[in-house]
């Protein structure tokens, strides 16, 4: 059919709208849903969309681009060089141990030659960072043990790939079938090997050392017009640019994102643009997805099925016993080695860019790379599946001991409170009850720290608390309270609607992060939050104003009152929070009036009595009324 952008572009989208609820509704992640989406859509299906394997993963390549873009922007260089032994040793282990042994397994099995064997390799001992962070993401597993686990490999994944795309030039022999129409035209294409190696490297270099004298003061600069939409539009010239050059170079455009992404990731306009872009961010990886879903050649799994589904097995068994074995090395938990080692041991998206860039320069032959890019996309396509078996199959026996099944769960205690989330936040809560003798129920998803806390004496126990036979065997029919303290705002919330519909005796007591948050907690009928930073402010607000001469008890009072307004002025603002101008003047009569309240506070104390448990007041006064 004719290409029509705005078409292809209703397709992807309701395509996106029907697929993901469907894999949601049934328990399986997003991920999955656009990726049946694009193999739905795609030339292998109904042939809405696209040719076979081209030009549909174009359409993709802007998704592609500003994801990488995302992660080069958190990734924190000083955060980088703090965690250098972690990231270095696990992710080195991974990357040279996966690459060593399939480029001996590719040789001594396939027979294929020493270029195209560790091209190969190297290219599918990359993990898929979109997959593995989302499914982070959606089970609240960023915290864990095995979440930073999977973010140190795949940090040094990421970082690993510029050496990568670096040294492939080198491997280009005179007896090479060259291809080079076959990708973007490069200004270096027709150097010598040497040449091509460093001219990528003086651009790799000189990218990201420009960024301090060139690309921040000109942020600075456009940031100076408070145009909103000029600096976002400023940013994306700055990705589009660098991306740009990485092609002139012969490297793949997504590098350059990657590279404008580390350029920024110091600058004061992090999280500016992280504001800005993140919005797009989920519907950007669902777009990359839904592209690998339909390039997918049927066609070609159908003529070589034996192959690509043995290479398939093979590449995810090879890297699962790499990742368990490094795991092992590194002291973790049968449970959570099972989830690290499971959720990286697929192939990833740099794959796709690495062989790429390698067929173009006729290293690895047109048919081969197709098939090694459609195992690419199978063995992501599996991961989920995977996943999926390991929690409901694997998980409910081995490890922590008091790891529950989905159909039956057995908890030993049935308390009148509940909490879910037991890290910093939720534990400072569990051991204040603790304290005035109140019992506990406690559900944590963090094994290791399950039992560490166990070991202490807490009674904890391992699940998930989004699911309902979790809390109903918790206790939550009969249970009075319930504490929701999980660190993902967004799993919170998804406990919270499970609560209300199937609990709604429960009174709850919800964790908020900011404002936002306390705005969903609200349209979903809690009264009761508790914003993180709200009330370490006011403490610290109160401990100012005693420093600067204020009674401890009239200080005390007015961080009170200060929350009380801030509550009221929350829930106030709830209403509004759609409409951005009534939302504005809201918000400036809401402090003003708060401002005032509180003056008129302070000025209707009586001063006389206002010291209440004051210690340093009435020591003041005992000393002046025994002075002769």
């Amino acid at each position: 059919m004719e290409s029509n952008f705005f078409l292809e572009a209703i397709i992807y989208l309701l395509a996106a709208v029907v697929f993901v609820p469907i894999a949601k509704k049934i328990g399986l992640s997003s991920i999955l849903g656009y990726l049946f989406a694009g193999i739905a859509i795609g030339p292998s299906v109904f042939e809405l969309i696209g040719q076979k394997g081209s030009d549909i993963m174009h359409f993709a390549e802007f998704g592609v681009v500003m994801m990488l873009f995302l992660i080069g922007l958190e990734l924190d260089p000083y955060k980088f060089w703090r965690m250098r032994k972690f990231i270095a040793g696990m992710g080195s282990l991974q990357v040279i141990g996966t690459a060593i042994l399939l480029f001996f397994g590719l040789q001594l099995i396939l027979g294929w030659n020493w270029q195209i064997s560790l091209t190969i390799a190297l290219a599918l001992s990359l993990s898929s960072t979109a997959i593995v962070l989302q499914t982070l993401k959606e089970k609240g597993l960023n915290n864990t043990s095995m979440g930073r686990s999977s973010f140190a490999v795949l940090l040094y994944q990421d970082i690993a790939v510029i050496p990568i795309l670096a040294i492939i030039p080198l491997m280009v022999s005179e007896a090479s079938d060259m291809n080079i129409n076959q990708i973007a035209p490069s200004l270096i294409s027709d150097f010598p090997a040497w040449i091509q190696t460093l001219v990528v490297t003086t651009a790799i270099t000189a990218i990201y050392f420009s960024g301090r004298f060139v690309i921040v003061p000109l942020l600075r600069m456009v940031a100076k017009t408070r145009l909103q939409e000029l600096f976002t539009a400023s940013a994306l010239l700055v990705v589009f640019a660098v991306s740009y050059l990485m092609q002139l170079v012969g490297l793949s455009p997504a590098l350059g994102a990657f590279m404008a992404g580390v350029v920024l990731a110091n600058s004061e306009f992090k999280h500016e643009l992280e504001g800005d872009i993140a919005p797009f961010k989920g519907l950007l990886l669902g777009l990359f997805f839904i592209g690998v879903g339909a390039s997918i050649d049927f066609d070609l799994i159908i003529n070589n099925p034996i192959f690509i589904f043995a290479f398939v097995v093979a590449l995810t068994s090879l890297k699962f016993l790499v990742l368990f074995g490094i795991g092992k090395v590194y002291g973790k938990n049968v449970d959570q080695n099972l989830q690290f080692s499971l959720g990286l041991s697929q192939a990833g998206e740099f794959g796709f860019v690495i062989m790429g860039f390698a067929m173009g320069l006729g290293i690895v032959p047109t048919a081969l790379a197709n098939q090694i890019l459609a195992i690419i996309a199978l063995s992501m396509l599996l991961t989920p599946f995977l996943t999926a078996l390991n929690e409901n199959y694997i998980l409910p026996f081995v490890g922590t001991k008091e790891t529950v099944s989905k159909d039956d769960v057995t908890i030993e205690e049935t308390n009148a409170v509940i909490i879910a989330g037991f890290g910093h936040f939720g534990s400072t809560i569990g051991r204040m009850l603790r304290a005035n003798k109140i019992e506990v129920t406690v559900l944590d998803h963090d094994a290791e720290r399950v039992e560490t806390l166990r070991k202490m004496g807490f009674n904890v126990y391992y699940g998930d608390a989004t699911r309902l036979s979790l809390l109903k065997a918790a206790g939550a029919e009969e249970a009075k309270l319930f504490i929701a303290a999980i660190d993902n705002p967004e799993i919170n919330l998804q406990l919270i609607v499970l609560l209300r519909k199937h609990f709604p005796h429960l009174k709850i007591l919800a964790r908020a992060r900011n404002r936002n948050d306390a705005f969903e907690l609200i349209d979903h009928g809690v009264a009761n939050f508790y914003r993180e930073t709200l009330y370490t402010a006011v403490h610290m607000g109160v401990d100012a104003l005693v420093q600067l001469g204020f009674r401890k008890y009239t200080a005390t009072r007015q961080g009170q009152q200060f929350i009380k307004y801030d509550q009221d002025t929350t829930l106030r603002l709830a209403t509004k929070r759609h409409d951005k101008m009534a939302y504005m003047v809201t918000v400036q009569e809401e402090v003003a009036l708060q401002e005032e309240l509180l003056r008129r506070d302070l000025y209707a104390q009586n001063e006389g009595s206002d010291h209440s448990w004051d210690s340093e007041h009435l020591k003041k006064d005992v000393r002046d009324s025994t002075k002769p």
